[in-house]
């Protein structure tokens, strides 16, 4: 490799750290730009019941919280119960992720810019971790459901989400097969299905008590090894030319 050329690489190494560093700052601690999300990461003492555990560093009040946990709640409008009535068991693991969605300040590595008329920014390929998808999938298998992504497709004539008139109500196992299929597929792969369990602190957890162990998760991923903090932050186009450089 010439002199010029081995430049070039340091300097790409370099800047790939410096706007990794950048990104970091702004990316730990944040709130997305949607509908309901406040603009910066607060204590929320009075968040409503499974919100419960972002209380400390939140993304969301308490109105949202508590709208979180009802059926057909203002924020989005959408229905649980378009196939029959969700059972609790299955709607616990929805409002989950709603507070997850709503509350958690530690989504940066994952935002990217949306086109929705209602939200500016989204979350894409969140890794999860194995114990909340497979929990997830297993107590929502015996549900029904007309739709494999929730996020489209709708019929709000109505004004809330009814099964559009080419779909049928089917046990969830046949819209989604597996745990991945369901985790990738419902929020248009907002969510990363993975391998990886609680204890790796690799993966994001929705459920979890005491200190929110999601901050570390992020830190890693947006400060881990150059080509790890590429693929956080964006940058993967720098990391294929760095290592069509070596």
């Amino acid at each position: 490799m010439d002199i010029s050329l081995s430049r070039l690489l340091l300097f790409l190494v370099l800047l790939i750290a410096l706007l990794s560093c950048v990104s970091a700052v702004d990316k730990l601690n944040m709130c997305m730009d949607g509908k309901h999300q406040i603009s910066e990461p607060r204590p929320e003492g009075q968040l409503y019941q499974q919100c419960a555990p972002w209380k400390d560093n939140a993304c969301c009040t308490a109105n949202t919280t508590e709208e979180a946990h009802q059926d057909n709640s203002y924020l989005y409008n959408f229905n649980w119960n378009h196939c029959g009535i969700m059972s609790d068991k299955c709607k616990e693991h929805f409002i989950q992720d709603t507070c997850f969605y709503e509350c958690s300040p530690h989504l940066g590595p994952w935002i990217q810019p949306a086109s929705e008329s209602w939200r500016k920014e989204r979350i894409v390929d969140v890794p999860l971790c194995l114990e909340d998808c497979e929990s997830w999938f297993e107590d929502c298998k015996d549900d029904f459901t007309c739709k494999e992504n929730w996020h489209k497709g709708w019929d709000w004539s109505s004004g809330i989400n009814r099964c559009p008139r080419d779909s049928h109500c089917s046990r969830w196992t046949e819209i989604f097969p597996s745990a991945q299929d369901m985790c990738e597929k419902i929020w248009s792969n907002s969510y990363k299905y993975t391998t990886l369990t609680k204890d790796s602190g690799r993966c994001m957890q929705m459920w979890f008590t005491g200190p929110n162990p999601n901050r570390e998760v992020a830190e890693y991923y947006l400060s881990g090894g150059p080509e790890t903090v590429a693929m956080a932050t964006g940058l993967q186009v720098f990391v294929l030319l760095v290592m069509q450089l070596r």
